[in-house]
């Protein structure tokens, strides 16, 4: 399966030190095809920089040693209709999901809970641990 995560799992992993997470990634890395899409990977770098400065160099290494497709996130939805989603600053990261065709996209933003879509079928971490 190809499984996208959001940014706060990575968040979660490298500076909250989240041993369930660091196994589930594992696993990920292990069995399935890690993606991960440009508009996360912009976001969790701007994330570290503003909230977790002395982190930087950590999330540089992790990105650099981790095992991932790199999937590109359009400049422009095309189709942010269909994105029926709370909070707006999340689209990118559903839109990059659907057009690089994951099958599960790993999250734990409640904002997420309400999409009713076919695939990807959105996951918290406890979902996917308890389902796979």
């Amino acid at each position: 399966m190809r499984i996208m995560l959001d940014t706060n799992i990575l968040i979660s992993i490298v500076i909250f030190n989240s041993d369930k997470l660091k196994k589930m990634l594992i696993d990920i890395c292990d069995k399935h095809t890690l993606v991960l899409s440009s508009y996360v990977i912009e976001e969790l770098e701007e994330v570290t920089q503003r909230k977790f400065p002395s982190k930087k160099k950590n999330m540089a290494e992790f990105l650099f040693q981790l095992p991932y497709k790199l999937e590109y996130t359009p400049s422009v939805i095309l189709d942010e209709k269909v994105l029926n989603i709370r909070d707006k600053k999340d689209i990118p990261v559903l839109y990059s999901a659907i057009i690089s065709d994951v099958d599960i996209l790993i999250t734990g933003d409640r904002d997420f809970e309400d999409i009713d879509i076919e695939k990807p079928e959105i996951m918290t971490p406890n979902d996917f641990l308890e389902k796979y």
